[in-house]
């Protein structure tokens, strides 16, 4: 028998599923309560009972983003088959792999909501704190916090050029790997 905390919880994963897949369909424009609900296949009100709004259902998006990063970095940190400038090459392929293959989620992850901030705020923060101790392994700990933000809003900066095909080939003759690549390197030799 299924309890009602364990029935609430799969009907709020269905939930979130569903917004992720309606978001990289169609952006925060397709994605409405109602829609999410059906697509959910759960009651009409099931979608308010677990979210205030759809602003909060695309920050729990957004959130849940963040805390698979932070799994994967985490398991990438704890990699002892890679060297630490590999590892931190690996940290940030990471999170440009979602602004590739997700990148509605990815926006989702750098929209900060109006209600109730502080959700996507701790789950980026820690994201970024693993980040940070990936980082660290390779500048040490007290310069990580200023590569590890010059790092981190390269990738996005990368990411984003990127998905709006300003970062051509054609133009810049080279990919975005190559430029993380590149970047890793300078990192790691002015360490």
């Amino acid at each position: 028998m299924v309890s009602r905390l364990e029935s609430a919880a799969a009907t709020r994963r269905a939930l979130l599923d569903a917004a992720r897949n309606l978001l990289t369909e169609g952006g925060p424009a397709r994605v409405t309560l109602r829609e999410v609900g059906a697509r959910a296949e759960v009651s009409r009100g099931a979608p308010y009972r677990h979210f205030a709004d759809k602003e909060s259902l695309l920050a729990a998006v957004g959130a849940e983003s963040w805390d698979r990063i932070t799994t994967e970095l985490a398991q990438i940190q704890a990699s002892d088959s890679r060297s630490a400038v590999d590892r931190l090459r690996a940290a940030l392929e990471t999170l440009m792999a979602v602004a590739r293959d997700e990148p509605e989620v990815y926006r989702m992850m750098f929209t900060m909501p109006a209600n109730d901030p502080e959700v996507a705020i701790a789950a980026a923060a820690r994201a970024q704190f693993e980040f940070l101790r990936i980082v660290g392994s390779v500048v040490g700990a007290e310069h990580a916090h200023l590569y590890g933000a010059m790092l981190l809003t390269s990738a996005h900066g990368i990411a984003s050029m990127d998905a709006s095909g300003h970062l051509s080939p054609q133009m810049w003759q080279t990919t975005p790997a190559a430029v993380v690549t590149a970047l890793v390197g300078l990192v790691a030799h002015a360490s």
